[in-house]
């Protein structure tokens, strides 16, 4: 294989995981302000399926522009292979993990030997954690960041007008975590214990130990019991399912409480006022400064990034198929050959 050439997954039809082709394309080149990543590893997540679909519940005045043939990933693990003349945050051989070009393009091209990154997206990979969890944090992890400690921008949500101010925790601070064992609730889960908050993990009962090691004071296998029937006066809901069932923990929240559906549900506002419950989301945006700050919790141990399971770049379909049959536990990640 040529040096100017690398193996990648592209899609040029949108469908099921069996659109996924492995094929050889160009290395990107560099423009200004980014780097040229060498990828080790790379993180699956909701958009890649969703961008393989083609979106089709997204009406279309809401969807991204993206061009058919595409390489679908965002969330990438690697080393600087090379950087433009104007970035002078990192230089080549640096380990480095980001999200690129989240949400202004919906996929970053990261599921390739090589993609190009702002530097802005990236940050250091800490020494301690290898690429496959690294690759596993950047969008789950920022997505837990940006809804419960720092927001970090201010751009406004797609799905409502009132802007997401994450609520202060604390040791009086109880916040139930629903979808706790997948990716961004793992994460979250994680995030409000570092902050010293009672947290509630709801998940299957299969999780209930993982969970528990990673700090949940009070578990709810949702097989057995409904989370919203068993849960009471809680401050701060994260919904990591969210959907049209959202609104069901509205219940649980204590007035002056909060519930942040990572997905967006339906929701009605007279209600939310009623009930005294601020119903707001975001929408998750690549930001190297809170991924630094998520690496030093890495570096640490107070967060870990648990897998689910690794599949090398050329089986990105069965890596879909996987995420396809659900119950996840922690990040589904790609590795890539890095002796060709």
């Amino acid at each position: 294989m040529s040096t100017d050439t690398m193996r990648a997954v592209r899609l040029h039809e949108f469908g099921g995981p069996e659109v996924l082709r492995y094929e050889e394309v160009p290395v990107p080149v560099p423009g200004p302000g980014e780097v040229l990543v060498r990828v080790h590893a790379v993180g699956l997540n909701p958009p890649d399926w969703y961008a393989r679909e083609g979106m089709p519940d997204v009406p279309p005045e809401l969807k991204p522009p993206f061009d058919l043939p595409l390489i679908p990933g965002t969330d990438v693990s690697g080393v600087v292979e090379a950087v433009a003349t104007d970035v002078d945050a990192f230089t080549v051989g640096e380990e480095v993990f980001g999200l690129v070009r989240f949400p202004a393009a919906l996929q970053g091209g990261a599921y390739a030997e090589y993609v190009t990154a702002p530097a802005s997206d990236l940050a250091r990979k800490p020494a301690s954690v290898d690429h496959v969890h690294a690759a596993g944090l950047p969008m789950s992890g920022l997505t837990a960041w940006q809804f419960l400690i720092e927001l970090g921008h201010d751009h406004p949500s797609p799905f409502q007008a009132a802007r997401h101010r994450p609520m202060a925790l604390g040791a009086d601070t109880t916040v139930l975590v629903n979808g706790a064992a997948g990716g961004v609730g793992h994460l979250a889960l994680q995030l409000a214990k570092w902050k010293g908050a009672h947290v509630i993990a709801v998940a299957s009962g299969a999780h209930e130990t993982f969970l528990r090691e990673l700090g949940a004071d009070q578990f709810i296998d949702y097989t057995k019991d409904r989370p919203e029937e068993v849960a009471r006066d809680v401050d701060l809901v994260l919904d990591a399912v969210g959907g049209p069932g959202s609104r069901r923990f509205l219940r649980t929240v204590k007035r002056g409480g909060a519930l942040y559906p990572v997905y967006f549900g339906e929701f009605d506002d007279e209600e939310n006022e009623k009930l005294g419950v601020t119903v707001t989301a975001t929408q998750v945006r690549s930001n190297g400064a809170q991924l630094a700050e998520l690496a030093n919790l890495l570096e640490t141990g107070t967060v870990r990034v648990a897998t689910d399971s690794t599949f090398a770049l050329a089986d990105a379909r069965a890596a879909h198929e996987r995420a396809a049959r659900g119950h996840i536990r922690g990040k589904i990640v790609l590795t890539v050959a890095q002796d060709s």
